[in-house]
């Protein structure tokens, strides 16, 4: 099993920046990909970005230029820099990750933290 623990959401103004951060503990050995997934009220989950253990990135269109995804390995955390949020990113947002093929392929979602960007 693996736990991930979120932090770093809250309320925020227009133009302004967060950053999130996903902690992954447990049994984290093949550990591939890690990444962000936000759900607002009345729409489906959507994958925001998400990095493999090589470093590739991938990110919505919504946000590219304005989010980026890092990845500690050392730490098995993934942050998501969020800067010159707009109303639009208020949602809940789940960290997610995957492990490699070879160790299943199983995936696991952080419980969300809520992101609030309203003046």
């Amino acid at each position: 099993q693996v736990q991930l623990v979120e932090s770093g959401g809250g309320l925020v103004q227009p133009g302004g920046s967060l950053r999130l951060s996903c902690a992954a503990s447990g049994s984290i050995f093949g550990l591939y990909a890690m990444g962000w997934h936000r759900q607002a009220p009345g729409k489906q989950r959507e994958l925001v970005a998400r990095i493999i253990s090589g470093g590739s990135t991938n990110l919505a269109d919504s946000v590219k230029g304005r989010f980026t995804i890092s990845r500690d390995n050392a730490k098995n955390t993934v942050y998501l820099e969020m800067n010159s949020l707009k109303p639009e990113d208020t949602a809940v947002y789940y960290c997610n990750v995957a492990m490699a093929a070879l160790y299943g392929g199983k995936e696991y979602w952080g419980q969300g933290t809520q992101v609030t960007v309203s003046s």
